[in-house]
């Protein structure tokens, strides 16, 4: 009965031990986690004071999606024979400088993405990937401060395709205004003096003229998450059907070492843009300005990022 007794006082001794054991070692992660989460604020801080300082700042983040498939013979599809496929690729970065009484900020958007679906394996028709979006933005702005958030700007923007028809169309705007930035990150140009010059191999369709540019960008990154939104418009003075506006975001959450998540959509509306591609299809032209149905044109991409 004895030896009962201090089997069971044993036991429970050893429990008792364990369970105190277990709760100092919860004690001493817990203290642990607070002096990690004080070391994040101070280098949160120091950071901070980093990103303050006035100097080149650089930047680039994108996003990798990728989905292929392959069926053969797989019988219970409508077309048992298919090897499909989509990859796409997006860039974003920035070099911005930024002194006492002047600034220059410079930015670059590369989109483009090819995708393949062939459903015959007798043809090789359909047998290769094909250009499915293709965008380059190359943006640069400088401006002379004439108070701490107001500054007379020069802005320069090019945009055209990289694989499939190289500067046709290509817009160039080059214009003088103002830009202001009331917060940080945060960057408003109003130019209403700007040249939208538009570059064509020939196509009719297109049209360069004087206008009003207006631009706005929001980049930024906040601990894992790197964040950008841009909108670029131009209202032409000659006609409303030669004026467009694009805006794009972009998302990405770092997971592991620079490696994460990825979001972009954009929207565009280009008058110029949907009747060259009413009139592609036809011999004749037979869509003009004034019939032409310019539908508001979009994409979007999630995938792998990765961020520098």
């Amino acid at each position: 009965m004895k030896k009962v007794i201090l089997v069971f006082v044993f036991a429970f001794s050893y429990t008792f031990m364990n369970a105190q054991t277990v709760e100092e070692l919860k004690k001493e992660v817990s203290s642990k986690k607070g002096e990690i989460s004080k070391l994040n604020g101070e280098v949160g801080a120091l950071q901070a004071k980093i990103d303050a300082f006035p100097g080149w700042k650089y930047g680039a983040f994108g996003t990798l999606g990728v989905n292929l498939s392959g069926f053969n013979n797989w019988y219970s599809k409508a077309a048992p024979d298919n090897n499909a496929g989509n990859i796409a690729i997006i860039g974003n970065g920035y070099a911005n400088l930024d002194r006492e009484k002047y600034f220059w900020r410079n930015s670059l958007n590369v989109n483009i993405s090819w995708l393949k679906n062939d459903i015959d394996k007798d043809s090789d028709l359909d047998d290769d990937f094909e250009t499915a979006n293709d965008v380059f933005t190359l943006t640069s702005l400088y401006g002379y401060k004439i108070t701490e958030k107001l500054a007379a700007s020069v802005l320069g923007e090019y945009r055209t395709t990289l694989i499939d028809n190289f500067n046709d169309p290509g817009y160039l705007d080059l214009g003088i205004g103002a830009t202001w930035t009331p917060i940080k990150n945060l960057v408003v140009v109003v130019h209403p003096l700007n040249y939208n010059f538009v570059f064509s191999n020939g196509a009719s369709d297109y049209t360069s003229s004087l206008g009003a540019k207006i631009y706005a960008d929001y980049t930024r990154k906040i601990g894992a998450i790197n964040f950008k939104s841009n909108v670029s418009a131009f209202q032409s003075y000659k006609s409303n059907d030669l004026s467009n506006i694009t805006w794009t975001n972009s998302f990405g959450y770092t997971l592991w070492r620079g490696i994460g998540l990825g979001f972009e959509f954009g929207l565009r509306s280009n008058k110029q843009e949907a009747l060259n591609n009413a009139n592609s299809f036809t011999p004749v032209p037979a869509e003009t300005f004034a019939t032409v149905d310019n539908k508001l044109q979009s994409y979007w991409l999630f995938g792998l990022n990765y961020g520098f």
